[in-house]
């Protein structure tokens, strides 16, 4: 399966971010197919550059993005925001 992902860069404690797509089966910071931005979180404001026209093209083609990925693409615009993007991830309480 092919997936969009963050790919981690930078100095120790200073992360910076490449958004790449990528065989899920490849290590994190494993070789990649295609960069389609970065991403600085440690910048005032947040350096944020993603080619929109990459992103759709790939979303296409049937890449799945991760959650944090997804998010920065809705930031972005490249895709619209859903209701929910994802179920959730913590348990529900059964109530007895």
């Amino acid at each position: 399966m092919v997936k969009m992902r963050l790919f981690r860069m930078g100095d120790k404690k200073n992360p910076i971010y490449r958004v790449v797509v990528v065989d899920s089966r490849k290590a994190a910071t494993g070789e990649y197919i295609d960069c389609v931005g970065h991403y600085n979180p440690h910048t005032s404001p947040v350096e944020l550059t993603i080619d929109n026209d990459k992103a759709k093209a790939w979303i296409a083609k049937g890449v799945q993005p991760t959650e944090t990925v997804k998010n920065l693409l809705v930031k972005t615009g490249a895709i619209e925001k859903s209701a929910k993007l994802s179920p959730s991830k913590t348990k529900t309480k059964k109530s007895k």
